[in-house]
């Protein structure tokens, strides 16, 4: 050793090589492809589109049954209306959706995008659109390459048309959520409706367009964050969409066999056709490995196990499995991080449900009234005036029974007329000045802490808010 330093070249794992982060996108044309995996997606994708679009339509006694009532700051559903003060029970909603997602994550991989995820469904449809009025992959990029035409303008039109007419569709929808959707459709079709709502109307037409049309695996690769951190959860045992390369490599063109059960020969069983890599929606080739791209939706599967069978080869070249199954080792679907996560979402879940059962329908609150802390009334009593704020959080009529309690004898002006039975409308705010009275020489402190209750007198369910009592101080 002299001490002299040598320089020493960074050697790269074959087949890997510097990214570029700002490299051009490649445009994917997806072929079609059947099977059962997309089959099952049909169950899976065809329930969420007729869930969004069919339930604004549902009616729950005399108003929508979902309905998400921002002016009036009520959010109804089925029988359940919630409010700006019930804002809490939807953390219990988004841990329970995380968790949810952490655990199924863990399990079977990224199940829920490949299947479920609005992305992925509405993209699928804007997919078909796209081949109906194009053709399939090859003339759609022969389309892509050629000159501007007559020809070309059309299938451009018809397929646009298409893309705007479900995103409009989709955009109105959404907004029949927070307006009454049956009231929305005839002050679209006179041009009497409120311009907010058109413009909401037109910007998630616009969303959905962009999405769904032009980005497409975009968003799943770069835009959702669940793509970045999904690593963070998969283990070993974690269900994935995976290619058998000891059983496919090398790869290479071949024969059809003549039996199933004929040997292999010098070749593994991937014959090479690219299948696998046209049908991605993300434009990724399984045959390189678990990458973050992957969505679990199964297209290369079933592409592959078509050409298994007309190669007269065993199916599962592709497939869903875990690394410890490749590996030979039997699958854990029990284990410490799959356990925990329902443990803790079962848990929540309970939680919710128990908040829900035991959400109070009442809210009360009481605030002094500006000026004077107190007031002297005659020569022997003290005043104090607030005002009384209570909500009826249920949608039906309700009557309410007010009193007053302290260590002082402190009660109700009668002159107020305030009967001891209060009347509210579903929903309704109470807003009321209420006096409060006591015989001076009957408080002997400054101050006196006092508890307002208002009960419900058909379900006996109470709320308090307590305020104080000033006495009046001087002669």
């Amino acid at each position: 050793m002299n001490g002299s330093k040598q320089a020493i070249d960074p050697v790269q794992p074959e087949g890997f090589g510097p990214v570029d982060l700002y490299q051009r996108r490649e445009r994917i044309y997806t072929r079609f492809v059947g099977g059962f995996f997309q089959r099952l997606r049909f169950f899976t994708g065809w329930p969420l589109l007729l869930g969004y679009f069919a339930l604004p339509w549902v009616h729950w006694q005399d108003r929508q049954a979902i309905l998400f009532d921002l002016p009036a700051r009520q959010f109804h559903i089925a029988s359940l209306t919630f409010f700006p003060q019930d804002l809490w029970l939807l953390g219990w909603v988004l841990i329970i959706a995380a968790f949810g997602l952490f655990m199924a994550t863990t399990l079977v991989g990224r199940l829920w995008c490949g299947y479920t995820c609005p992305q992925t469904v509405w993209t699928a449809i804007f997919m078909w659109m796209e081949q109906v009025a194009e053709g399939p992959r090859h003339q759609r990029i022969r389309l892509a390459n050629s000159p501007w035409s007559l020809e070309k303008l059309r299938k451009r039109l018809a397929k646009h048309s298409m893309w705007l007419g479900w995103a409009g569709f989709t955009g109105f929808t959404f907004i029949g959520y927070f307006t009454p959707i049956r009231d929305l459709v005839p002050s679209l079709w006179t041009q009497q409706a409120n311009p907010w709502v058109v413009f909401w109307g037109l910007f998630f037409t616009a969303a959905t367009y962009i999405n769904a049309g032009w980005l497409r695996e975009q968003v799943c690769i770069y835009m959702c964050p669940y793509a970045r951190f999904q690593s963070a959860l998969f283990d070993r045992d974690t269900l994935i969409v995976s290619y058998d390369r000891e059983r496919g490599e090398p790869r290479g063109s071949q024969k059809r066999r003549p039996h199933p059960t004929s040997g292999t020969g010098s070749n593994g069983d991937c014959v090479d056709c690219q299948m696998c890599v046209q049908v991605c929606p993300v434009g990724i080739d399984i045959r390189d490995g678990l990458q973050y791209q992957c969505i679990g939706c199964a297209h290369c599967i079933d592409a592959c196990d078509q050409v298994m069978d007309k190669m007269n080869f065993s199916r599962g070249l592709v497939s869903y499995t875990t690394e410890s199954k490749l590996a030979g080792q039997p699958t854990r679907w029990l284990r410490p991080r799959s356990v925990g996560y329902g443990v803790v979402l079962t848990a929540c879940c309970l939680a919710l449900v128990v908040a829900l059962f035991n959400r109070q329908t009442l809210e009360l609150d009481i605030v002094r009234q500006r000026g004077e802390l107190a007031q002297r009334f005659n020569d022997t009593q003290v005043m104090n005036q607030y005002s009384l704020q209570a909500l009826n959080k249920t949608q039906r009529p309700q009557q309410y029974s007010i009193s007053v309690s302290s260590s002082a004898p402190i009660t109700i002006h009668r002159h107020q007329q305030l009967s001891s039975q209060l009347h509210s409308s579903p929903g309704e705010i109470i807003n009321l000045p209420l006096t409060l009275m006591a015989t001076q020489t009957a408080l002997s402190a400054p101050s006196v802490l006092v508890n307002v209750e208002l009960c419900d007198t058909e379900t006996g369910q109470c709320d308090m808010a307590k305020t104080t009592f000033f006495n009046v101080v001087g002669p």
